[in-house]
């Protein structure tokens, strides 16, 4: 099969910290040097890439001065036009300082609160000067590994009271940025508040401007908490909140591996990229993996080429899938199109409902009817295997 090849078209992004990473773990020192911001732009574009994104402390060292975050700034605005890469996210780093161990909006300190905020707003000023659209929030470390160190329902308050400082920050400068929370359950904290899809649901709605906030879900993260990260994107979408995505692969709920996309599930990555692609959602495809620790430079982009490769031949598989007269069959035969019909006819109330004798309806005949989801899912699987 000929290498697909990616194009900006693709929208595909990556993070700095992602080909970045030196692969430190807890157990081990880093197995690669660090790479230069400016490389990785022009790497990535080569590769066919559409943007990157980053933390201010990937682009900026923390604590740099006025001079230094100038000169890092210049560097990363004249690689951006040289290869004409999109910026359409930003975040900031708090979680990697010890002053954040135990947090930055809901840090038990209220001086730590007050400084991540002005951390985030210097951020959000750079993230809108480099034509950014989505702004978003891992709360790494928000959460406790004690169920007595942390006031929840307070925390929760103090979470709130950050998002809407910042999103009146947003609206007083005019830069139009929308807000996006990345929910994820441990790890680094013992527990992450804001945990899962359905968690940060629940939160936005609490508020000022819930119309500027929603989701950034992470394929990773929804299965470390034994969820169907399809069906929690499905919802999302459902709420018209699925404002960015993180792509990668992972092997069920154990720490979080950030392994290439589809290098995991690799059935459920097809029915996401098919998710995606049959609803038409038009932002990014931004890969948040890391290359494997026992990889050198080489490896960094070879895996970053798999990411985008991957998701080339997961989209035409889809395609082909759903354009298949037996695909088509089975889906008629499982009724999956029945609900799209309202359970109530136009007009109709519960009492048509009531009113309408049991006769009509053959339970028995119901109950022994089967769905051919068997059929449905194996075709999934021929298509996956080019058998099809």
């Amino acid at each position: 099969m000929p290498f697909p090849t990616p194009t900006p078209a693709d929208k595909f992004t990556f993070g700095l910290w992602t080909v970045g990473w030196q692969a430190r773990d807890p157990f081990g020192d880093a197995t690669r040097p660090p790479l230069d911001p400016v490389e990785s732009v022009h790497r990535l574009a080569e590769l066919g890439a559409y943007g990157v994104t980053f933390h201010d402390d990937d682009l900026i060292p923390f604590g740099a001065d006025a001079d230094e975050r100038a000169k890092q700034i210049t560097r990363f605005k004249e690689a951006l036009e040289a290869t004409g890469m999109k910026v359409p996210m930003a975040t900031t780093n708090t979680f990697t300082h010890p002053v954040f161990k135990d947090g930055a909006f809901t840090s038990n300190d209220r001086d730590i609160r007050r400084y991540a905020i002005r951390k985030i707003m210097r951020n959000l000023d750079l993230a809108a000067e480099l034509g950014a659209e989505t702004y978003v929030f891992w709360g790494g470390r928000e959460g406790a590994e004690i169920d007595a160190a942390k006031n929840v329902g307070d925390a929760l308050s103090r979470y709130k009271e950050g998002l809407d400082l910042l999103c009146q920050y947003v609206i007083d400068q005019g830069y139009g940025l929308r807000f996006a929370i990345e929910p994820k359950p441990n790890e680094p904290r013992g527990d992450i508040l804001l945990p899962t899809i359905g968690h940060a649901l629940a939160f936005i709605n609490e508020l000022e401007h819930s119309e500027m906030v929603g989701l950034n879900p992470e394929v990773g993260h929804e299965q470390m908490a034994g969820l169907n990260f399809v069906h929690g994107v499905a919802q999302a979408l459902w709420h018209g909140k699925l404002f960015h995505i993180d792509l990668n692969g992972q092997h069920g709920p154990k720490f979080d591996q950030d392994l290439v996309f589809g290098h995991g599930d690799l059935l459920s990555a097809f029915f996401l990229v098919d998710l995606l692609e049959s609803e038409g959602y038009d932002g990014p495809r931004h890969f948040d993996y890391k290359p494997m620790r026992t990889e050198d430079i080489d490896g960094v982009w070879a895996s970053a080429a798999a990411n985008m490769r991957t998701y080339i031949l997961l989209r035409e598989k889809a395609a082909a899938f759903r354009a298949d007269p037996r695909v088509q069959a089975a889906l008629e035969a499982s009724r999956v199109d029945g609900t799209l019909v309202p359970t109530l006819a136009h007009g109709e109330t519960y009492h048509d409902l009531v009113a309408d004798v049991d006769a009509t309806f053959d339970v028995e005949a119901a109950g022994a009817r089967g769905y051919s989801y068997a059929q449905l899912d194996q075709l999934a699987v021929e298509h996956l295997l080019g058998t099809a």
